[in-house]
């Protein structure tokens, strides 16, 4: 996953049908080692909270610090 000071993040290139995920978008992804052993993350998604998505729905990205913060969901 990529990481910055301000955390990870992926972007979404499958939702499923899931419509608390929008394809093309940016996520922020919270730790979670239990999860990614089992191949999903916890992601803040559409609504405003974090839950778990399978990991292929997702590519990393690489943000720039600067950048980072502004998609960092608060806290």
């Amino acid at each position: 996953m990529a990481h910055t000071k301000a955390g990870k993040f992926v972007l979404c290139v499958a939702n499923d049908q899931c419509p608390d995920l929008e394809q093309r978008k940016v996520y922020q992804v919270l730790p979670d080692a239990k999860a990614a052993r089992e191949g999903y993350l916890r992601i803040v998604d559409e609504s405003g909270e974090d839950y778990l998505y399978p990991e292929e729905f997702f590519v990393d990205i690489k943000l720039p610090a600067s950048l980072a913060v502004h998609f960092t969901a608060a806290a």
